[in-house]
């Protein structure tokens, strides 16, 4: 649905992973945006998929919480989609308490014939692309128009309140990601087990996890090979994120099964969301 580089768009600056392949927004990630007399926090969540494995359970409430939690919710629907499903329908919840703006992405796409359809079919819908930054400004407008009036949550400089060893995390499991086949991603998984900022330049310490022997030398490659340029590209990554030079000790193990293993999630930062009491 291009969700992440939307945030990423809103916000001014990288937070979220971006990737192709699908469910590769497994937290729930904030972005601050303050413009003017406004502050306006983007909570960026997993999809709403049909879990089959514990991880995706994680993520559908994840995603399921931050609904419950918006006082405005936006609803991404890639603008080439024909025929949506609501959001209700997807949530299997019967009522949203919040407002519900729709927005349009990867507007970039559509010809001027499906830009008609959708002005005439959804004329409460915004157009927007992160490519270009098509309706961005008057989608920042309507969020502030929807939500209700009150105090800044945070100073104005702030973009996120995740911290640094979040994103590093992020950035190498987006790296792993954009180098690996396609039989690997979803069984990526990646902690930072060290973070010295104290040192020059700043020591990171990281594991990424995969379920089997198998893709653990996928992974590594031939003589070591992809995960010394998936250290690599991912090293630049964080610089570019902390603006000081880094030294990024990348390792990968194998934790069997790890998205099915509720132990194992939980060891990871993973937390199975509460049965809501009736």
């Amino acid at each position: 649905m291009g969700k992440s580089t939307l945030l990423n768009r809103l916000v001014g600056q990288k937070l979220a992973i971006t990737s192709p392949k699908p469910q590769s927004t497994r937290d729930r990630i904030t972005g601050i945006l303050t413009f003017d007399d406004t502050q306006i926090v983007l909570v960026d969540t997993p999809g709403l998929m049909e879990p089959n494995v514990a991880l995706q359970q994680v993520m559908r409430g994840t995603a399921l919480q931050a609904l419950r939690d918006a006082d405005v919710v936006l609803h991404l629907i890639e603008a080439t989609n024909p025929k949506p499903a609501a959001l209700a329908d997807i949530a299997h919840v019967p009522e949203l308490q919040a407002p519900v703006l729709v927005a349009r992405t990867k507007a970039d796409l559509l010809t001027e014939d499906q830009r008609q359809r959708i002005r005439v079919d959804g004329p409460d819908e915004q157009l927007v692309s992160a490519l270009t930054g098509e309706g961005i400004d008057e989608l920042r407008a309507r969020l502030r128009d929807l939500l209700p009036e009150g105090p800044h949550l945070f100073p104005e400089d702030d973009v996120s309140t995740q911290h640094l060893r979040f994103f590093a995390a992020e950035l190498i499991r987006e790296t792993t990601l954009e180098q690996l086949s396609q039989e690997v991603p979803h069984a990526i998984a990646c902690g930072i087990e060290e973070f010295r900022e104290d040192r020059n330049p700043v020591y990171i310490r990281a594991i990424i996890y995969v379920e089997r022997d198998s893709q653990k030398r996928i992974v590594i490659g031939h003589e070591g090979a992809r995960i010394r340029e998936i250290g690599r590209a991912a090293r630049l990554k964080i610089e570019d994120l902390i603006s000081t030079p880094v030294y990024l000790d990348l390792w990968v193990k194998v934790l069997p099964n790890w998205r099915r293993d509720h132990a194992a999630l939980r060891r990871l930062g993973y937390l199975l969301p509460e049965v809501p009491r009736s």
